[in-house]
């Protein structure tokens, strides 16, 4: 796997909630903005021809059964807060909030980390340092003494882990550990009214998803992250302006544009890697979502939140869904 990982691994942190949070404390520009409007409109016109690309707020209805659906956008930002206003009413009539993982998932996920640090941390192998050119660990040294890591810390851990450090921008990472995006904004509410909350999926499935990672996969990913470490803050700022606007399906889009106009770069290699990775880190997770979800929507109304990049595609969520005889509407967060 090349380059072009890093680039939806960036954009999937809105869809798998690994990444790490954007506090609202950077600035930068947005990226697409700034492209001619030729090419903002071929994107848009790309990411149309996806079923339900545009929108984060839906409703899906079958006989009896209510599932209200919103995408989230798992790292910080103030705009959540009239999101929330929204979803208020709808979180007070749910039986059940459904999320990716919920405070027991964490807690199991903290414990096992705690319990089995080989998980993160490579305990018998090569350093960084060892194992990767020393160009690239100068970089990647430099990168992290700007975040406040100390690089003989972080040469043990393992490479998927440090990418999703690395995803955190210098100028942010002072308030990264406090950030709970609008999952975490749910899950206080819901816990706050004794709301029952539960998980999509297993705690561990984010060691599954990079454990299929080989290990030469996973330092490509420190290498691509490195390149693009002058444009972290604008990417942030781009993925979170695409987020608010609804346009989820145009942040793929995005991320695909970007890696098809990195040198060296064939369209045949893109569309294998970027097929790989949504099989794997998105439509793979749906299919396994949709049983959950009928189950908990037969007991009652459900209120589902999960990355908004789940959405699109005729295997998104909501297209699944639609197969099982739901009626999906857009409504509005006006």
């Amino acid at each position: 796997m090349r380059k072009s990982i890093i680039f939806i691994v960036t954009a999937v942190c809105l869809a798998t909630g690994f990444g790490m949070p954007l506090a609202a404390q950077c600035v930068g520009q947005n990226l697409i903005a700034a492209l001619p409007a030729a090419d903002q409109a071929a994107l848009r016109a790309q990411a149309a021809e996806q079923p339900f690309a545009v929108g984060n707020y839906w409703r899906a209805t079958r006989g009896a059964e209510v599932i209200h659906v919103i995408g989230t956008y798992h790292f910080d930002d103030p705009r959540h807060d009239a999101t929330m206003k929204i979803l208020a009413p709808v979180l007070a009539r749910a039986q059940t909030l459904l999320v990716e993982a919920g405070p027991d998932e964490e807690a199991a996920l903290m414990d096992r980390m705690a319990q089995e640090p080989g998980l993160v941390i490579n305990t018998d192998g090569p350093t960084l340092p060892q194992l990767l050119p020393p160009a690239d660990w100068k970089r990647l040294s430099t990168a992290l003494n700007n975040r406040g890591i100390p690089p003989f810390m972080a040469a043990k851990f393992r490479p998927w882990y440090l990418t999703m450090m690395l995803s955190i921008p210098a100028c942010d990472i002072e308030f990264a550990a406090t950030a709970k995006g609008l999952d975490g904004l749910l899950i206080e509410a819901a816990t706050a009214q004794n709301l029952t909350i539960a998980a999509l999926e297993p705690y561990d499935t984010i060691f599954g998803l990079f454990d299929a990672m080989s290990q030469a996969d996973q330092l490509a990913m420190i290498t691509a992250t490195l390149a693009l470490e002058d444009k972290s803050t604008d990417m942030s700022i781009t993925l979170a302006d695409a987020y608010f606007a609804e346009e989820g399906r145009l942040i793929w889009e995005f991320t695909r544009d970007l890696t098809l106009n990195l040198p060296g770069y064939t369209p045949e290699q893109v569309e294998k890697d970027f097929a790989a990775m949504e099989l794997s880190l998105m439509k793979t997770r749906n299919k396994s979502w949709i049983p959950v979800i009928t189950a908990a929507s037969a007991k009652g109304p459900v209120l589902v939140a999960f990355g908004a990049l789940h959405l699109s595609g005729g295997e998104g969520v909501l297209n699944l869904l639609a197969d099982q005889g739901y009626k999906i509407e857009r409504l509005s967060l006006q």
